[in-house]
């Protein structure tokens, strides 16, 4: 199994679609989201990786400004997504390792809204630690 890791910049990859599907067969809309949001501004987000598995389009992460008021610089984990076929193989830690290095150096923390129980048990994993009363459901200080 080879695993690649890609910072997408200029355009969605090719075959961004068939990931977009699994998502909605899988009852999530956010990579819908990302496809409106890039079209519309792509420069809202700070970086974007793929993952591939022998060359297929294993997952994706964005990194953006974290949207509510923070006292200090924050960015928010945006719409992540690993396909159905390619879970429990490191891809999201891939993918999240690599913006939370974009991250490092130019803010205090990054924040994610963890939709469910699993995705808030892998943020936990990889160090996020859970907050209340913020539009965040966890975060990480750089």
């Amino acid at each position: 199994m080879t695993i690649s890791l890609e910072r997408t910049a200029a355009s969605l990859p090719v075959d961004f679609p068939e990931l977009q599907a699994d998502a909605i067969g899988d009852g999530h809309q956010h990579l819908t989201r990302l496809a409106a949001e890039f079209t519309l501004n792509r420069t809202m987000f700070h970086a974007m990786y793929t993952c591939r598995v022998n060359d297929e389009l294993a997952g994706i992460g964005a990194i953006t400004d974290e949207p509510a008021m923070t006292v200090r610089p924050a960015w928010r984990m945006r719409r992540f997504y690993v396909h159905r076929q390619f879970r429990r193989r490191e891809i999201a830690r891939t993918i999240a390792g690599a913006l939370l290095l974009e991250a490092k150096t130019k803010v205090f923390i990054v924040t994610v809204h963890a939709g469910d129980d699993g995705a808030a048990k892998f943020w936990e994993a990889i160090g996020f630690r859970p907050v209340k009363d913020q539009a965040w459901s966890h975060d990480a200080r750089c």
